[in-house]
C-alpha cells in the first residue's frame, strides 16, 4: 500500500476516544465503552464516529456482518460535490470486513484510506475497493482483512484542529513567527493565525494566505504545510523575503466544519468560499475586517491573497489574464517561476473572472486590486509531489516578490 504518513506535525493528533493500536487480539466482545457510542453494532464488530471529522448518516450491520453505510451532505447537495467520510470500525477479533458506502446526494469521490492510529494511512488497494454505479449514483464497497485492532476508513487523511494545533507548536519557535488568533467561529473554536516576518522591521509589504474554507479540502492543507515551512527557511531568498514582507498565514478558517466532518459548509449553511462581500458568516468576516485592516495601516500594503483548495487535479484558478493588478504582471511571473523550478511537471492555470459570487479570489481583486489565485491540489495526487509543489510554490512567489519594485 502506497504510505500517506502526515509525518511529525500531527505527532499529536488526537482523534476523540482513539487508543493506540491493541498489542495483540484477545477481545471476545466489542468493549462497552465502544458499543456504547457505536453507530451501529453487533457482538462481533461496531462502527462509530466519535471522533474529529467522524461523519455519516446511517449504518446498519446485516446478515453476515455486512455492514452498509449512508452518507449525505450536512445540508442541501452543496455546489461542488465533496463527499466525506470517516468512521471507526472496532471488530472483537480478527475478521474479514464487508463494508457499502452510498450516497444520498453526489456519489462516491475519494479513494478510502485506511489507519489504525490516526497518523499514517494507506490507500487501499485496487482489489479492496468496487465503485460501481446505481442509478444516478456511485457507490463503493470495501473488503479488507481485519487483524483485530480498531481502524479508521477516511475519504482522506484526517486533518483536524489538534492537526493544526501541532504543526503551529513546530513553527512558533521560529524568531519571525508571531502565534495569534484571528477569532473565533460560529460555534466558538479557535481561529488560529500566525504573522511571519522579521519582527525587528517596520511594518511593511503584506501577503495574505488563508487554507480549509471548504472540511474535505486535505490535500490543499498538506500543501500550505510546506510552503509556509518554506517562508521560514533559513537561506538566503526566506530571510530576504521575511525582511521586505509580512505574510499572515489562516491556514484553518472553517474548524467548526472540519470537526463535523462537513462536506462542503460551515455550520451557517453557508459556503463560506461564497459568502466574502456578503459577510453573512463570522469567519468571513474576521477574513474580511483583517484584510481591510491591513489596507487601512499607511504602512502597510497590500500585495498578494493566495487561498489553498483540493479539487480533482492540480490546477492554479488565477484572476482573467486581462484585469490588471498591482503589482502588474505577478502572476504570469510568479507561474513561470514555478513552473521552472518543476521539470517534468506542468502547471495547470486556468484563468477566469466571475463578479458577485463571493468567491475570495474574485471579491479582494474587486476591492482592493491585488493579484490573487486559488491553489488548488488533486484530491490524490501523491502526497510527496504535494509537498514538493507547495515548497515550490512559496519559493517562487518569494522570488518574484522580491523582484518587484519595493513600495
Amino acid at each position: 500500500m502506497r504510505g500517506l504518513l502526515l509525518g511529525s506535525i500531527v505527532a499529536a493528533l488526537l482523534l476523540g476516544s482513539c487508543a493506540a493500536p491493541r498489542a495483540g487480539i484477545e477481545a471476545t466482545a466489542i468493549p462497552a465503552s465502544v458499543a456504547d457510542k457505536a453507530r451501529c453494532a453487533s457482538s462481533d464488530i461496531a462502527v462509530d464516529t466519535d471522533f474529529a471529522a467522524g461523519a455519516l448518516q446511517s449504518c446498519v450491520i446485516g446478515e453476515g456482518g455486512a455492514i452498509a453505510i449512508t452518507l449525505a451532505p450536512e445540508d442541501e447537495p452543496p455546489i461542488n460535490c465533496s463527499p466525506w467520510y470517516a468512521f471507526r470500525v472496532t471488530p472483537a477479533a480478527p475478521v474479514e470486513v464487508d463494508i457499502s458506502l452510498s450516497y444520498t446526494a453526489c456519489g462516491h469521490r475519494y479513494w478510502p484510506k485506511i489507519s489504525h492510529d490516526g497518523v499514517v494511512w494507506t490507500y487501499l488497494e485496487p482489489d479492496q475497493v468496487v465503485v460501481a454505479e446505481v442509478g444516478e449514483s456511485r457507490m463503493a464497497r470495501l473488503n479488507l482483512d481485519s487483524d483485530g485492532r480498531p481502524f479508521f476508513i477516511a475519504a482522506q487523511e484526517i486533518v483536524v484542529s489538534s492537526t493544526y494545533e501541532a504543526w503551529l507548536d513546530s513553527v512558533e519557535p521560529h524568531p519571525d513567527v508571531k502565534r495569534s488568533l484571528l477569532g473565533k467561529s460560529a460555534e466558538g473554536r479557535e481561529i488560529p493565525m500566525l504573522n511571519i516576518g522579521n519582527t525587528l522591521a517596520p511594518a511593511r509589504e503584506t501577503v495574505v494566505l488563508v487554507g480549509r474554507q471548504h472540511p474535505p479540502e486535505v490535500t490543499g492543507a498538506l500543501a500550505m504545510f510546506p510552503f509556509v515551512e518554506a517562508l521560514l527557511a533559513d537561506d538566503e531568498l526566506a530571510r530576504a523575503y521575511r525582511a521586505r514582507f509580512q505574510t499572515v498565514v489562516v491556514p484553518l478558517l472553517n474548524p467548526d466544519g472540519v470537526e463535523r466532518g462537513y462536506w462542503r459548509h460551515a455550520t451557517g449553511g453557508v459556503d463560506l468560499n461564497r459568502d466574502w462581500g456578503r459577510f453573512t458568516q463570522p469567519e468571513t468576516r474576521l477574513m474580511g475586517d483583517l484584510i481591510a485592516g491591513i489596507h487601512a495601516d499607511p504602512a502597510r500594503k497590500f500585495m498578494l491573497f493566495l487561498d489553498f483548495h483540493s479539487t480533482q487535479n492540480d490546477v492554479v484558478y488565477t484572476l482573467s489574464k486581462d484585469l490588471e493588478t498591482d503589482p502588474v504582471g505577478f502572476t504570469d511571473a510568479w507561474l513561470a517561476e514555478y513552473q521552472a523550478m518543476l521539470p517534468g511537471y506542468e502547471v495547470a492555470e486556468r484563468p477566469g473572472y466571475s463578479a458577485g459570487r463571493g468567491v475570495a479570489k474574485n471579491w479582494i481583486y474587486e476591492e482592493y486590486g491585488v493579484p490573487t489565485a486559488t491553489f488548488e491540489l488533486g484530491d490524490e495526487t501523491d502526497r510527496a509531489l504535494v509537498r514538493r509543489l507547495g515548497t515550490a510554490a512559496a519559493r517562487a512567489m518569494m522570488k518574484t516578490l522580491l523582484e518587484t519594485p519595493a513600495s
